[in-house]
């Protein structure tokens, strides 16, 4: 008898919901009989010894034990858990694990034991033949121990917060893919339906293509690393070594970049020492090393041992040093870079520093670095997840059956480059799923765009794309968690998931639980002009509309016919609900947009309650009310 992984020890099944259990066995025309609780549910398997029973609804509770019984065969499944089930949905920042969060988590984690909250993560296939019948292994975890790490971040601090106000068991499946688009989580029908994606399903369905390329592309990365290593200097002659000598090195300011420099076309290793003096206390037991984040890839050593690699440049650099490694007195740190294909950096506004024994270390400034090796730029890989229509087929029609209460949603940095469709591609997405789990009411909880400092040469990608989002707020069952406060400059994935997991819980609370709170901040409405001002008439302002910190209200802009927009003033009216926006400059004024950049800065506007604003444009037609 085979059963999904999704009906494994552990697992979350949806209360109050049609729970049905699926399977498969050799024999055909089989009775098969499944037990849970107090439930029980019977069938007979098909021609193909395919079998689905329905439980029907069951109350939120356990842990029960499920027994399946087909014939002389027994299967059983214990610590099963019923309550509320979440799909966790998008790319890199719902996949992003509570481990990436503990520069700001790190002791409210520390002893977190919520054996309710479970977690089973979907592993990432593509498919491009045609939907798959079942998800390719998998497990259910629980926010115990070391296990909670491994949580979407977003997903942990959701469901943490429904657990800790309901009591009733929480359920997530994790099901993101970092960098995909949001093609790649649509059907194939619909894409074909829209158009423009004929080519790409085409070729993708070309297993030798596929097979030819990902071979070619996995022996261009290993031909270009071993190369490199064959010829860097620094591996040959030991640079990491505790006794290497810097003469005739070059300095380097840490944090720093090469871009502007003449450096910033190499390509290549170049290896970065620092020598320290480490106190007493500082020696004893184990110590972390923060080092920002680093581009592209990196291997780190202290005193000549090797205590972390990155493969890549998004992770932060947080290694462990083990005990025994640190010495009283002087120390050394080496640090081969290895650029593929952008400059060099070390980014700033990072924490780069040596924590022990309750101290810190600042590792900022003077570094000496010489280059080890050069080589042309490595081409990236083709990433086949990014391709339309697969990993849909492979990773969300297999949950097809899995009751579930709702879906949460983070997607939408890889669609920048082309903002102005999203939101065409995001309504026929929700329909596929909907259609797919047979429920047009489906909850749809997803997350506005946070703030980054992106160079998209002035087309403010991110801004429209922001905009897209606050726009499907007009299909119903949805609600959007705003985090344009809630990023980093200079983090494509922001660590504050805690602030975003309770604005997503808010939102279910609202939409789906039915409870009377303020779920979202301040939504565009409509507009008035006013002479040479506009009133802006908002929705969602909650006890009223506040300028965060007292500070006088920013982030406006208006424009008048010539379309230019420019910085404007901007005031709460005393009813609390409105805001009047002007500029003297702008006799005429026509459009107002709010927190336009991909970056905002000095947009303050919130309600009373402490949710932001949602940026917008008056821009692109007749606008939707958000009641």
């Amino acid at each position: 008898m085979r059963l999904s992984p999704l009906f494994s020890d552990g697992v979350v099944l949806q209360r109050d919901a049609d729970v049905k259990i699926v399977g498969r066995r050799p024999g055909p025309d089989e009775k098969i009989v499944v037990v849970c609780g107090e439930a029980t549910g019977e069938t007979v398997a098909d021609g193909e010894g395919r079998w689905e029973v329905a439980l029907g609804a069951l109350r939120a509770g356990g842990p029960y034990e499920m027994t399946v019984l087909a014939g002389d065969e027994k299967r059983t499944i214990r610590d099963v858990l019923v309550g509320d089930v979440w799909v966790l949905g998008g790319q890199s920042n719902m996949e992003l694990p509570v481990r990436r969060t503990l520069d700001l988590f790190a002791e409210e984690v520390r002893n977190v034991h919520l054996p309710q909250v479970r977690q089973f993560a979907v592993p990432l296939v593509y498919d491009f033949h045609g939907p798959r019948r079942d998800v390719d292994g998998g497990r259910w975890i629980a926010a115990t121990g070391g296990d909670v790490l491994d949580f979407s971040a977003a997903g942990f601090f959701f469901a943490k917060e429904l657990w800790e106000r309901f009591g009733v068991p929480v359920g997530l499946i994790l099901t993101a893919v970092g960098g995909t688009p949001v093609e790649a989580w649509m059907s194939e029908p619909t894409l074909r339906r829209l158009g423009g994606y004929e080519a790409l399903l085409d070729r993708c369905k070309d297993d030798v293509y596929v097979s030819e390329t990902r071979r070619k592309d996995e022996e261009r990365t290993q031909c270009w690393h071993r190369e490199l290593n064959e010829r860097d200097s620094g591996l040959r002659e030991g640079w990491f070594r505790t006794e290497w000598v810097e003469a005739g090195w070059e300095t380097f300011e840490v944090p720093g970049s090469w871009r502007g420099t003449h450096l910033e076309s190499f390509r290549g290793a170049v290896w970065f020492r620092k020598t320290i003096e480490v106190p007493p206390v500082m020696a004893e037991g184990e110590a972390l090393l923060k080092l920002g984040t680093i581009v592209d890839a990196d291997e780190t050593y202290v005193n000549g041992t090797l205590v972390g690699t990155t493969g890549y440049r998004y992770p932060p650099r947080r290694y462990r040093i083990p005990p025994g490694v640190l010495k009283p007195g002087v120390n050394t740190i080496a640090i081969r870079v290895v650029s593929t294909h952008n400059p060099l950096e070390f980014v700033e506004d990072m924490p780069y520093e040596l924590v022990s024994g309750g101290l810190k270390l600042d590792l900022k400034g003077t570094w000496r670095y010489r280059t080890g090796a050069e080589a042309a730029e490595l081409k990236p890989p083709t990433f086949f997840q990014y391709m339309p229509a697969g990993v849909y087929n492979g990773m969300i029609e297999p949950l097809r059956r899995y009751a579930v209460k709702g879906v949460l949603w983070y997607q939408g940095e890889s669609n920048t480059h082309q903002p102005e469709r999203y939101g065409a591609l995001f309504r026929e997405m929700v329909r596929d799923w909907r259609r797919l789990w047979g429920r047009d009411d489906l909850p749809w909880i997803y997350v506005q765009l946070a703030n980054y400092a992106v160079d998209d040469g002035g087309r403010h990608g991110w801004a429209r794309l922001r905009d897209e989002q606050r726009r499907c707020l007009d299909i119903p069952g949805t609600a959007m968690a705003t985090a344009v406060d809630i990023g980093e400059a200079n983090d494509l994935h922001p660590q504050d998931k805690k602030t975003l997991g309770h604005r997503l819980a808010l939102c279910a609370r609202k939409i789906v639980y039915g409870e009377d709170v303020v779920h979202s901040g301040p939504l565009f409405a409509r507009m008035e002009r006013e002479g040479r001002a506009i009133r802006l008439f908002f929705d969602h302002v909650g006890g009223g509309l506040v300028a965060r910190g007292g500070e006088p209200l920013s982030g406006f802009e208006v424009c008048g016919p010539d379309g230019v927009f420019r910085p404007a003033r901007a005031a709460i009216e005393e009813d609390g609900r409105t805001v009047t926006v002007w500029c003297d400059e702008v006799l005429e004024p026509v459009h107002v947009r709010y927190a336009w950049a991909n970056n905002p800065e000095g947009a303050n506007l919130y309600n009373r309650e402490g949710l932001p604003a949602s940026p917008f444009t008056t821009e692109g037609g007749e606008e939707n009310r958000h009641d």
